[in-house]
C-alpha cells in the first residue's frame, strides 16, 4: 500500500508548523516532510509528530543565502566549512525529531570536476555523520528551468555520484516533477533506478500543482510503484492551486483505486 507524506514547505504554509502537522494528519497523510524547519524548536516539532503518530520523513540542509541566489552550497568549492555546518545542523535536527533522512542540497555550479569532487567529499562527510543516527542522505536532480545551473539535473548523474561515494546510506530523491521536465520517461526511470531511490516526490507537470492533471499520468506512476514493491513514502511536494484543503481530492481519489 502506497503511503503519502505532506510536504509542509508547500502545504498549509499559512499555519504554524506544529499546527500544520496536526492538520496534515487529520487530512489523511501518513507522514510529514519539511524544507527548512530550523526556526521551530525541534522539541515542539517532535511533540507535534508524536501527538498525531506521524514520522518526519525528510528535511533539507539550508540553501545558503537566498538573496545571493543560493540554492544549496554543498557542491560549491571554497564553501566546504559552511556546507558541513549546514549538514551537521540538519542531521542534528533530524535526529531530534526522529527523522528518516536529510536532503543535502548541491547548489548552483559550473558542473565541472571541482564542483563534483567537492560535492562527493561533502556527501561522504554527511553519510558518516548521518550513519551514526541511522539517518539516510538524499540527493535530488532538479530541473534547470526552475533552478538555473543546479549541479544535479539528470537521474543518471545522481546515481553516478551515489555510486562513486560508496556510501550505502546515500539515496536518490526522485522528484517526478523535476525528472519529467528534464528527461521525461519518468516511469521507466523509476523502474530502472528503484534500488537507488530513497524517496519519491510528486506534483503536476508543468504547473507543479496537485498531481491530478498535466502531462504526467500519476496513475501509471503509482501502479508502477506498486509493481516494484516500493515501500517508502511518496512526498506531496506541490503548490496548491486554490488552497491546500481545497485541493486534496486527488488523495481521496488515489486511495479509492489503489490496490
Amino acid at each position: 500500500m502506497l503511503r503519502f507524506s505532506a510536504n509542509l514547505g508547500f502545504l498549509w504554509t499559512d499555519l504554524a508548523l506544529t499546527d500544520a502537522i496536526k492538520v496534515a494528519a487529520s487530512s489523511g497523510f501518513d507522514a510529514i516532510e519539511c524544507h527548512w524547519p530550523f526556526d521551530v524548536p525541534s522539541k515542539s516539532v517532535s511533540k507535534a509528530l508524536k501527538d498525531v503518530g506521524l514520522p518526519m520523513v525528510t528535511l533539507n540542509t539550508r540553501r545558503g543565502n537566498p538573496k545571493a541566489d543560493d540554492f544549496g552550497i554543498t557542491a560549491i568549492p571554497g564553501r566546504e566549512a559552511q556546507a558541513r555546518m549546514y549538514i551537521k545542523e540538519a542531521v542534528k535536527y533530524a535526529q531530534e525529531v526522529d527523522g528518516h533522512a536529510v536532503h543535502v542540497m548541491a547548489g548552483r555550479t559550473d558542473n565541472g570536476e571541482a564542483a563534483e569532487n567537492c560535492f562527493r567529499e561533502n556527501l561522504i562527510y554527511a553519510s558518516e555523520l548521518a550513519s551514526l543516527h541511522d539517518i539516510e542522505i538524499l540527493i535530488e536532480p532538479i530541473n534547470r528551468n526552475d533552478v538555473t545551473g543546479y549541479h544535479l539535473a539528470f537521474v543518471e548523474d545522481a546515481v553516478e555520484t551515489i555510486e562513486a561515494t560508496k556510501c550505502k546510506n546515500i539515496k536518490l530523491m526522485f522528484d517526478c516533477y523535476h525528472v519529467q521536465i528534464t528527461q521525461g520517461d519518468t516511469v521507466r526511470l523509476i523502474r530502472d533506478n528503484i534500488d537507488h531511490i530513497g524517496h519519491i516526490q510528486i506534483a503536476a507537470v508543468p504547473d507543479r500543482g496537485e498531481p491530478d492533471s498535466g502531462v504526467l499520468d500519476y496513475r501509471e506512476v503509482f501502479l508502477a510503484l506498486e509493481e516494484v514493491n516500493y515501500d517508502r513514502f511518496i512526498g506531496a511536494e506541490y503548490r496548491p492551486r486554490n488552497g491546500t484543503a481545497d485541493g486534496l481530492g486527488w488523495l481521496k481519489e488515489v486511495r479509492s483505486w489503489l490496490p
